[in-house]
């Protein structure tokens, strides 16, 4: 005989869809009944359709944080004798701010356990970009994830399936549903992963923008809040950067090319504005790890965030000497007039490393590493006619008319310099 199930899907969806505040025991219980699979997908489909119409309140949504955490296991690195710090971000083009930021913070002896994930459709994932180096493997047992962390400092590697599993599922439907921009639901999406990956303090990157997950600032600055508050009332340290996602970040969109991008910065070099976001968010993550006087700008100019970052690549089978996969096709586009680049567009430069290959359409599909696009020239510079501003790469030269369509409008050339705008617009605490 079955067990009398405690609450009805039905009510639940009826109190959220007329605006009601859905009591803790209910909702907890329609999350476990849903990743039990009683609650069938129809019915929390429409469960997520009432919360994107009507929201949550701070309660709701920290409710069904925690009861999406406990769906699964939760991680502790209290043995560890380390403090753990990590970072999460909402994605973007060029956004490969993990790859020196996580080896920089770690040169300070602080534990940063980044469990990342793969890009779908233009934003690149920070596993796909750290599988172009030879022997590099992104899984990784709890105990080797520990092992490294207590060795090396710094670790990125794939989420287990046992975090926060009811998220999973959830964030399936949320793709098919037109629920995907429910900030209750991105929100504990987020934070449910992240706390129950067991850090002790967490800097979020939430960006806006033409290439971001939210293109609105006041969206943007929404979703940091519910997420610093969630944190917050989880116990975990939380802090947020509001940051500009208009322009591409860097100067290179793809895989292989974002490491040797990265590469660059930890060897004290780089575009400024990836050095710049670094730099702020190493700031804010020692800061929350008690120590908001270390010199960052010294550990990347004196080799320390480098011998980490080789350290952490080694780690986990990759070779930190290995050359980078190259593309057999490339494809330049020159200014047809002499000016000052005004415009950068990000969205359409990351839909067209997309179509050049570098990202995938399908979770199963595979990415080339060797494809995207290495930009010469940022809104500000000078340019001649002739001179180039950016250069396709691909596997496949047929690959090219997709992704210059792509981009067709997507940049202008002026008579002045445009005016400066903060890369990082905010800081949000609880």
């Amino acid at each position: 005989m079955s067990a009398v199930e405690a609450f009805d899907a039905v009510d639940v969806i009826r109190a959220k869809r007329d605006g009601g505040v859905v009591a803790e025991d209910e909702l907890r219980w329609m999350i476990d009944a849903f990743t039990r699979g009683y609650v069938s997908d129809a019915q929390m489909s429409s469960f997520a359709m009432a919360v994107l119409l009507n929201g949550m309140s701070r309660d709701e949504i920290r409710v069904m944080t925690d009861a999406m955490i406990a769906s699964g296991e939760r991680m502790s690195f209290a043995g560890l004798g380390k403090t753990t710090v990590d970072k999460h971000s909402t994605g973007g083009v060029g956004d490969k701010i993990t790859l020196p930021l996580a080896p920089l913070v770690a040169s300070f002896g602080v534990a940063v356990p980044q469990l990342s994930g793969r890009g779908l459709g233009h934003t690149g994932g920070t596993l796909d970009k750290l599988e172009s180096i030879p022997g590099w493997r992104a899984s990784l047992s709890n105990e080797e994830l520990t092992a490294q962390l207590r060795n090396v400092g710094a670790v990125v590697c794939a989420a287990g399936s046992g975090l926060a599993p009811a998220d999973k599922r959830l964030y399936a439907l949320r793709d098919v549903t037109g629920t995907v921009e429910a900030i209750p639901l991105i929100a504990s999406s987020i934070m449910s992963k992240k706390i129950a990956e067991g850090t002790s303090a967490l800097v979020l990157d939430v960006k806006f923008g033409s290439g971001a997950f939210m293109r609105d600032v006041e969206k943007a600055r929404e979703l940091a809040r519910t997420m610093v508050a969630l944190g917050t009332d989880s116990g975990v340290a939380t802090t947020a950067l509001l940051t500009d996602m208009n322009t591409p970040l860097g100067l290179a969109i793809g895989n292989a090319n974002e490491v040797r991008e990265s590469a660059e910065v930890l060897a004290g070099g780089g575009p400024a504005d990836i050095v710049e976001l670094t730099i702020a968010l190493a700031k804010e993550m020692l800061a929350l790890a008690g120590q908001p006087d270390a010199d960052v700008e010294a550990a990347l100019a004196d080799g320390r965030a480098m011998d980490s970052w080789r350290a952490m690549i080694a780690a986990q089978g990759g070779d930190p000497d290995a050359a980078l996969p190259t593309p057999n096709e490339t494809h330049t586009v020159f200014a047809g007039r002499s000016g000052v680049v005004t415009r950068l567009d990000a969205l359409p430069f990351g839909i067209a490393a997309w179509r050049l290959g570098a990202g995938r359409a399908r979770a199963e599909d595979p990415v080339v590493h060797a494809a995207g696009i290495d930009l010469h020239v940022k809104p500000g510079d000078a340019v001649l006619e002739g001179s180039p501003l950016f250069t396709l790469s691909a596997d496949d030269g047929a690959r090219f008319e997709r992704a210059l369509a792509a981009v067709h409008g997507a940049w202008d050339i002026g008579g002045s310099a445009p005016a400066n705008t903060p890369l990082v617009l905010e800081r949000i605490t609880a």
